[in-house]
């Protein structure tokens, strides 16, 4: 029987694993016959371990524990008395030793992921002396490895984006799978990729993992985005290797493949006439499949009798063409415009050109509204000049406007008030003409600022504005002036021909060749001996000195008239005072003092004196009046107004009340069973005076009704009473009752009605009634005779 390629390297493989096992189970420990032997002072004996490697199959399932292999010495005769020992990693916790046999085993499962190999130490030990017969010497336990691990895509899921339209071949993205297994031992870690999900737009190549597109001109408008679904599996992909999946999700990213495109030929829109300028007459926008960079738009007109009426732009958000107004629209002059109009991608690709030109045209026809319009004035400002002399009600010029629509309608016009509130200026209502209504000043307004309306007369709400500025020229008609008010002085020492002040003129008037001033003294100034004035032919004058010896005492105040005249024409003149105080000056001139007053004071009285004395004239009147303010106060009444705000005030009565021993004062019995009586309000406390009245008829009502009767009188006499303060007051009533138990104590009532009433309870009421006890009681008789 032949075997294939495959079949036989499988068999060849299957021998040298076998001879390998077979071969390297057990290590034999030989004892050499060799002698020692000597080098460079050191001595070396020849170890008795001959050893190879162990090797053991990971992830055993047995139920026995696994036989790894067998040490064993030369010194062993099989007596027993040697025994083996194991330490190292996984000693006694994972591999065991039969110190008798040298046999060792697994105990636990193996995973060569986990640790592929294991080093130990052995040593041979004599039983009875449990000391060492052999070195103790190192050894490894390799872990077999099998395919116990599939392929895993630790960077997955992938994501991957590919421009549309890309050529087949292209490289969208390279996927990578990880095999834990040996990679240097037979094929367990050896992994192939191919693609379960996402053919026949892709492919990925076996060994390498890397996506490329399978099919051309696969495009984004159509399908965007695909699922793929990647599998790598080991073994070289052969049956019974392990398998692994992940899945990429591919992204067509856009490309500018598609031109734009107007969805209709061509576009109506109507616009009213008075549309401002700027304003927005029409959008429209062109389609683009694309989307970003790939779909952004240049609008522009290419054609049309609109092209210095309109303008188009584009919206960076919406990318739509915003058709606007440049220049007013006017229905009487065009009634419609045509624009043609182009749309293109700002950046086209060369690789498609080859579809189509990137770029479309559309026609706008813009049809223009008629709206009724205000008037227009033929002009937008009217310069005007008048001289400030015209008189009232002369012509100053004339303003025009018209109805620009096509009914051309009668216009009428008006002056607006509110730029002329002095109502200097009037207008003619049909024909426009401007005159003077007052008259004007150029000096108060040199330009006026006034706005002319101009109404339709069909219809009066369209209204027009016209602006008409109005210059008022100048003539001369203000005198010149002093330019400031002079403060002029001459020395007691000046010098004769000494300059002590320079004046000039000022004129409100604007002559067009400039101000001339001309400078003199009055007729009745000019042979003055004090001063003289010099015209410095420069505007200014100049007053000197004509002698020396000012002298306060003398004369402290000079008034110098001063004539100026002006070069208009006619030239106006005025006199102005210039007023010269003589002063005493220190040696440089400087002026100290002008007060002739002071001059003549006494020697001995200074300034400072002065001031004292009416300091103390002034203290001596302020005290007068607070002594007589006192006095006044202390007269007024302690009694106050009814008007007056007693809150806070505390009033003093001189009345004593009975002392500590008169509690009758207080009895509270009395007020509980007596009728309100307001007119009676005798005091208990203080010994009542003798009278003759009849006695009160005794009448017993509840105590909360007598209370609440007398309350509440109280309460209505306080709301009427006028004179009752404007706020919140507690007032206390001390309500004694109606009439008394005793009834009337009068003698006189006693002796007028004859009666033989009994008073012997006078002598119950205390000692301060002893003396009336004596009088009515049972000595009654003995006394009054």
């Amino acid at each position: 029987m032949k075997l294939g390629k495959v079949e036989f390297c499988h068999f060849l493989q299957l021998i040298a694993l076998f001879l390998c096992f077979s071969g390297m189970s057990q290590a034999e420990l030989s004892r050499s016959s060799s002698k020692p032997y000597f080098q460079s002072g050191r001595s070396r004996t020849k170890r008795s371990w001959v050893w190879n490697q162990f090797f053991v199959l990971e992830e055993y399932m047995g139920s026995d524990p696994l036989y790894v292999g067998k040490l064993h010495s030369d010194v062993d005769k099989g007596d027993g008395s040697i025994k083996y020992i194991l330490s190292g990693e996984g000693a006694s916790s994972i591999f065991i030793i039969d110190e008798n046999t040298g046999d060792i085993h697994a105990t636990k499962r193996l995973d060569r992921e986990e640790q592929a190999y294991y080093t130990l130490r052995a040593q041979a030990l004599d039983r009875l002396t449990n000391k060492p017969v052999e070195p103790e010497s190192e050894f490894v336990i390799k872990i077999q490895d099998i395919n116990d691990n599939e392929p895993k895509f630790l960077d997955g899921p992938y994501t991957a984006g590919v421009p549309e339209m890309s050529p087949v071949g292209t490289s969208v993205v390279q996927v990578t799978a990880t095999d834990a297994d040996d990679p240097t031992y037979g094929n367990s870690a050896r992994v192939v990729y191919s693609i379960l999900q996402g053919q026949p737009y892709f492919s990925v190549e076996p060994k390498t993992g890397v996506i490329k597109t399978a099919l051309p001109n696969m495009d984004r408008e159509a399908k965007d985005q695909y699922l793929l679904v990647i599998q790598a599996k080991d073994m070289v992909g052969q049956n019974g290797g392990l398998s692994g999946t992940t899945s990429v999700t591919v992204t067509l990213t856009d490309v500018n493949d598609n031109p734009p495109r107007f969805p209709r030929r061509s576009y109506q829109y109507n616009v009213p006439e008075s549309l401002p300028v700027a304003s927005v007459v029409a959008r429209i926008k062109a389609a683009d499949a694309d989307i970003g960079a790939n779909a952004e738009m240049e609008y522009k007109i290419v054609d049309g009798d609109g092209l210095g009426i309109f303008k188009i732009s584009v919206d960076k958000d919406t990318e739509e063409g915003i058709i606007t107004i440049q220049k007013e629209l006017d229905f009487e002059t065009k009634t419609s415009y045509t624009l043609r109009i182009e749309a293109a991608n700002k950046d086209a690709d060369p690789r498609f050109l080859s579809l189509g030109p990137f770029s479309d045209t559309t026609t706008v026809k813009i049809i223009v509204e008629d709206v009724d319009e205000p008037p227009v004035f033929s002009t937008p400002l009217y310069p005007m000049e008048v001289s400030e002399a015209t008189q009232v009600g002369n012509i100053i010029g004339t303003v025009a406007a018209h109805d620009p629509d096509s009914s051309n309608s009668p216009v009428r016009y008006s002056i607006d008030r509110n730029t002329d509130l002095e109502r200097y200026f009037n207008i003619d209502a049909n024909s426009g003409v401007i005159t003077t209504a007052k008259s004007l000043d150029r000096e108060t307004n040199a330009v006026h600022n006034i706005t002319v309306l101009a109404m339709e007369s069909q219809n009066p709400s369209q209204v027009g504005r016209g602006y008409v500025a109005i210059t008022i020229l100048d003539i001369n008609d203000n005198a010149p002036e002093f330019a400031t008010d002079y403060e002029t002085t001459v020395c007691e020492n000046s010098q004769p021909g000494q300059v002590i002040q320079k004046i000039s003129a000022v004129d409100k008037d604007e002559p067009s060749n400039g101000h001339q001033f001309y400078f003199s003294l009055t007729t009745d100034a000019t042979n003055n001996y004090n001063f003289s004035l010099k015209d410095n032919k420069d505007n200014t004058a100049s007053i000197l000195t004509r002698r020396n010896g000012f002298r306060r005492q003398e004369q402290s105040v000079y008034y110098l008239p001063i004539f100026i005249v002006d070069s208009g024409s006619p030239s106006l003149s005025s006199t102005n005072t210039l007023t010269i105080r003589v002063c005493d000056c220190d040696a440089d001139g400087i002026a100290q003092t002008c007060n002739a007053e002071a001059y003549v004071l006494p020697a001995g009285l200074s300034t400072g004196a002065l001031i004292a004395i009416l300091a103390c004239v002034l203290t001596l009147l302020v005290l007068i009046l607070l002594i007589v303010t006192m006095r006044r106060r202390k007269k007024e009444p302690l009694i106050f107004d009814e008007e007056r705000d007693i809150r806070e005030n505390i009033v003093r009565y001189d009345d004593e009340g009975g002392g500590e021993e008169d509690t009758e004062a207080f009895d509270m019995a009395a007020l509980r069973n007596l009728n309100v009586i307001r007119d009676t309000k005798t005091r208990r406390d203080v010994t009542p005076e003798i009278q003759f009245l009849s006695r009160p008829t005794f009448k017993s009502i509840p105590d909360n009704v007598i209370f609440r009767e007398f309350i509440w009188e109280r309460l209505k006499e306080a709301d009427v009473d006028p004179c009752a303060p404007p706020y919140d007051s507690l007032q206390t009533y001390a309500f004694e009752g109606n009439g008394s138990v005793a009834e009337s104590l009068s003698s006189l009532d006693s002796i007028s009605s004859n009666s033989d009433q009994n008073y012997d309870y006078l002598s119950d009421w205390g000692p301060r009634f002893k003396r009336l006890a004596d009088m009515y009681g049972t000595g009654q008789g003995s006394l009054c005779s």
